[in-house]
Parts: structure tokens; sequence; C-alpha cells
């Protein structure tokens, strides 16, 4: 639903790798690096609702440090605890009811990952009503078109939005409040700030009033509608319940170890599930802490500032910090080195000696130094970023979901990790292949308590993607894969997205395009089957927008777009080579513009193709 027409990879900047650690390794450094396995306790919670989770959190972490921010890019980061996350909540969801009468009603929350966004989702779950989560990214009037559909009678949004709600707000007379955050301001007809309500909410409860923390809350009512990004057609209404987004909370314990000495490291927008459930709902549970990122280009220096321990991306992000890593060590030329103790440290590590955080220290020290894991998902990863990830001795999981399972249905156990492979089915989840061909491949049906309730106001879309089976709910992910013996999932491809050739045969886009991430002269890509118009036949194409900085780099400097072509579609033939004939790509277009992107950075494939036919 996102169109990022300008987005551009961050250009993080690392400083030149020495790598002098290697160097010192010793006897005596084995030795006191030498680690006994610590017996951790993995485990399914059993909460109902997040309103059991906040009261939880709230109370048991009280003085723990919740919420970091920097509200001000030359200041420090300002630590909020949680029992000021507490009384901000209850505030907030007193104030929204008690003064402006929003009990039961749909409440837009529209802006960048910021302190207030985390307190209005939270009020909202607790007990205010139904929270509508907007991708801040988008132009005004399909915010305009969001609010109309969800029916909102609030919107809540960030000073940065300020111009885009005073352009739209004349055209939306049944919205009641206009309400900002990080604004004091009282009532002025449909104005008021966020502040302002949590102070008068502050004063209410003071007078005795409970009314909002007493509000019981069915697990199974509607609490939350996210409309999807719509990457093969057009944005639907996902109905989210609290049973969703707690089970999200419960299940991942059983997979991954997490307690109040963690930190997650936020760059992923809030209104997406996989953030706002598993960047917030789950540290939230355990005590943990989140730093905030300012923005894609601040990650480094913001990373080194709040040391963080967890760190959820997309591939892109992940790729990018990989390649970025790696030149600077090959310019440091200590990359024959760094392989061999790669070589050396797993070697180690398979008899419990792990020496990687002290070989890779000036590596953890660029990513803060207390890096211990990172999480991919919302689409494919090439397998050898994930091994390299692995073998520095950061943990690399991998989760798989969808917004319509809120979003976890799938993730990669710590203990036991599968690089390329999406993940294992969660507790409350099973997943099943849905008519596998000869290969074990087919549709991915997945059954879990995280399944949404609906699409809104659509019900033919609902039972085109619900399937009712030996009277259970099965949801038909659209995605391509198959299971290992040990029910680990391999994604292969999206059935919205196959090519179907004339012969019947079905070739998967994503397949082709991991293997065109290994070319560098490819910055990205998109593949997918062009018609021919007399025959009708799908010629296998890719579009590609090319790395001129690594074009230039290797060849020399303005060359013409033809010379360009050339180079790309000499080393696509070469790729050509390591596949089978009818996936072989036969057409190369360069493309000039950027790829219109999803808010998790996939190419909106939908949009792309349609303005091919325009």
């Amino acid at each position: 639903m996102r169109i990022l027409k300008d987005f551009k990879i961050p250009n993080f900047k690392f400083p030149k790798l020495k790598m002098d650690e290697i160097s010192e390794l010793d006897e005596e450094n084995l030795s006191q690096v030498h680690e006994k396995k610590k017996d951790i306790k993995y485990e399914t919670k059993n909460y109902k609702t997040i309103k059991e989770v906040f009261n939880k959190s709230t109370t048991n972490f009280k003085n723990k440090v919740f919420i970091l921010e920097k509200f001000d890019h030359k200041e420090p980061y300002t630590e909020i605890t949680y029992e000021k996350f507490r009384k901000d909540v209850i505030g907030l969801g007193t104030g929204l009811i008690k003064l402006l009468n929003l009990k039961d009603k749909r409440v837009v929350i529209i802006g960048e990952n910021t302190y207030h966004w985390y307190v209005s989702y939270m009020a909202m779950l607790c007990g205010v009503g139904i929270a509508v989560p907007v991708d801040k990214e988008l132009p005004a009037n399909e915010i305009e078109n969001v609010i109309k559909r969800s029916k909102a009678n609030a919107v809540i949004y960030s000073s940065k939005k300020k111009e885009v709600i005073k352009k739209i707000k004349n055209n939306l007379p049944e919205v009641d409040y206009f309400i900002q955050m990080n604004s004091n301001d009282g009532v002025n007809e449909q104005d008021v700030g966020v502040d302002y309500i949590i102070e008068q909410g502050d004063r209410i409860v003071e007078s005795g009033d409970e009314s909002f923390m007493n509000i019981e809350i069915d697990p199974e009512e509607f609490k939350v509608l996210i409309f999807t990004s719509g990457t093969t057609s057009n944005a639907k209404g996902v109905m989210i319940n609290n049973k969703n987004l707690s089970e999200n909370v419960n299940v991942v314990g059983a997979y991954v170890y997490l307690n109040e000495q963690d930190r997650f490291f936020s760059i992923l927008p809030l209104h997406h599930t996989y953030e706002s459930s598993i960047g917030f709902l789950l540290p939230m549970s355990v005590g943990a802490s989140i730093a905030i990122c300012e923005g894609l280009k601040y990650i480094v220096p913001n990373l080194q500032e709040t040391h963080p321990t967890s760190m959820l991306a997309v591939p892109l992000l992940v790729e990018n910090l990989y390649k970025k890593i790696n030149a600077n060590i090959v310019k440091s030329k200590k990359d024959k080195l760094v392989k061999s103790m790669i070589h050396v440290t797993n070697a180690l590590k398979g008899v419990n000696v792990d020496i990687k955080r002290k070989v890779f220290k000036e590596i953890y020290d660029n990513l803060g130094g207390n890096i211990k894991r990172i999480v991919s998902a919302a689409a494919p990863i090439d397998a050898k970023v994930g091994k390299w990830v692995q073998d520095i001795g950061i943990d690399f999981l991998q989760g798989y979901g969808l917004t319509e399972t809120a979003p976890i249905a799938a993730l990669t156990p710590e203990f036991d990790p599968r690089v390329g492979a999406a993940g294992k089915a969660v507790t409350c989840a099973e997943l099943k292949i849905h008519n596998p061909n000869e290969n074990g491949e087919g549709e991915v049906f997945i059954k879990s308590n995280t399944l949404m309730m609906g699409y809104y106001e659509d019900e033919e879309a609902t039972n085109e993607v619900v399937h009712i089976i030996d009277g259970e709910r099965w949801f038909n992910s659209g995605d391509v894969g198959y299971l290992d013996q040990d029910g680990y999932l391999y994604i292969t491809g999206r059935s919205k997205n196959v090519i179907v050739t004339q012969n019947g045969k079905n070739i998967y886009p994503e397949e082709i395009e991991l293997l065109l991430g290994n070319i560098e002269e490819i910055k990205e890509c998109m593949v997918y089957g062009k018609e021919e118009e007399e025959s009708k036949e799908l010629i296998i194409s890719v579009k590609v927008i090319p790395d001129y900085e690594k074009i230039e780099e290797k060849y020399e400097k303005d060359l013409k777009e033809e010379e360009i072509h050339k180079i790309i579609w000499e080393e696509i033939k070469k790729m050509n080579k390591k596949l089978t004939s009818y996936k072989a790509i036969k057409s190369l277009e360069i493309k000039k513009d950027e790829f219109e992107k999803t808010t998790t950075m996939k190419i909106k494939r939908f949009a792309e193709l349609q303005k091919d036919k325009k």
C-alpha cells in the first residue's frame, strides 16, 4: 500500500576495519573465552489479552527503562521507564473515553516511530476502541481514503503529519477529533493535543476514577484494523483481535530466549504488524527496552549509542549491512584472514569454545557491541547473507507470516537454526502444503491462533483465502514452498507472482531474483513474464536498477546506457547457465526510476506491471 518512489538504500558508513584482534589471539585468550553452555528455559506463555501483558510488565518492571528516543538529534537519548509508560497509557485511555467520548470508537494512528505512537496504540488495546495504524508515507489522498474506509471518529497524528492533516481535515466531517502528538494544546473545536488529554486523564484517575483499567477485554473482540500493503492487489483491511496479538507474545519464548536485559532496535515502521507485534508487544512482555532509530541514515550512530541486543530487519537492510561491512574488510585487506578465522571459529564452536565475539569484536563494536540476534522477515533473503551473520557469531533468525497472521506463523528456533528456511511453525500454529507437486512444493496453508478474524467489510475476499477443512480455519498464504522432514518451511515463490509458461511450467520470480542478487552490477531487480504480442507466450524478463557506483569502480565513468546494458546482460548470461532452460532470462530492461515499494521494502509488482500496461 505504501509507495516509496524515492527510496534509496541507506548509505551506512563504517570506519576502516583494522581487525587487529584476530592477530592477538593466543592460548591464554582461548582459555578465557571458553564458555559452558547455559541452561536456558524456553517456555510458552499463556496471555489471553495484551492488557494482561501491559499490567504485568508495567508493574514488575516499573523502574526499568522501556523506551529510548532522541527527541532532539543533538541531544542524548531520553530514557522513559515502564512506570512512566503505564501512567501515560492510563492517562490517555481515561482522557480519550471521559474527555472525548471515544469509547468503542475507531481511532487512526499515523506518524513515525515515536513514544506517543506506543502510548496511543496501547491505550486502544487496553480498552478505548479499535486502533487503525496507518502508513505515514501514504500521500494525502490515500490517508483521507483510509480514514473514510475505516469510519474513524478520531485521528492521532505526529507533528510531522500536521500539514497533511490540515490539508484533508475539511474533507472528513465524520471525524470528531484530530489529536496531535507532543502537543499540550487544549480542546479547540476538533483539535487537541495528546499531552493535554494525558494530563486531564491523570487528574480524573487521581480523583479515584479507575474505570479505564477496569475495562474487561474480550480476547475475541475486533481491536485492530490494518490495511495490507497490496503488493499484488488493492489493499484489504485486516481485522485483528487481542487473542491474535497475545499469541504472538506467547509463542516466541518457546524458540527464542529473551529477558529484561535485552534491548530491541526499532527501525521498521510501527504501523506494520511485524514491528508493532514483535518489535513492541514482545519486548514489553519480558521487560526489555526499545531504542528508536532516528531514521535510516542514522542506523550506525544510533546502534553505537544505544547498544541493542536484537534487531528486526528486512532482507534489503541485512544485505546492505553485509555488503558495507565486507567492502570495508576488503579495503582493509583482511578478507582472506577473516574467511580463515570464520572456519577456525566455527570448528572451535563445535567443541563449545566460542571466540567469535572476541575475534570479530570490531564488527560488533560498529553494531553497538552487544548485538546477539538479527531477525529477518517480510521477504526471502540470500542464504549466504544469513550464513555470514551466523559465521561472525550473531544469531540469524528468520520469521514468516503475513498481516493476516498478525503476523507470526513460523520462526527459526535459536537452538536449531536452518539458514535458508523461513522458520518452523510456532507452537500455536500448523503449516501444511496444499496440493504439493512432485517436488513437494505447493501453496502454504496456515492454521493458527494468530489468524485474523477476516477482511474488513469483505466476506467474499475472506472466503477466498480462509478455507474450512475438517471444521478448522486454514489460511491460504499465497506463498509457495515446501516443508522438510523436520517441519522447517522453505519459501520458493508467491503464487500470485508465478509465471506460467505455455507448456505448463511454473516459474517463481523470487528464485531467480536471489541469483541475480549475486551480480555486483545489479542494485535491485524484478523478474516477470512479458507477453509477446504475436504468440502470447510469456518471456522471462527482468527490470534492473544498475549499481552505478560499482560499475564505475569496476569499469569506467560516464558509460553510455547501451554499454551498461551490455555489461549487465553478459553477467545475466553467465547466471542463465545455472538455470534450467525454461527459467533463463531472455529480456533485460534498464530501469531509470526507483521501484515502487511497500513499507517492508518489497517491490510492488502489481503497480510496476500496471505501469507497463498503461
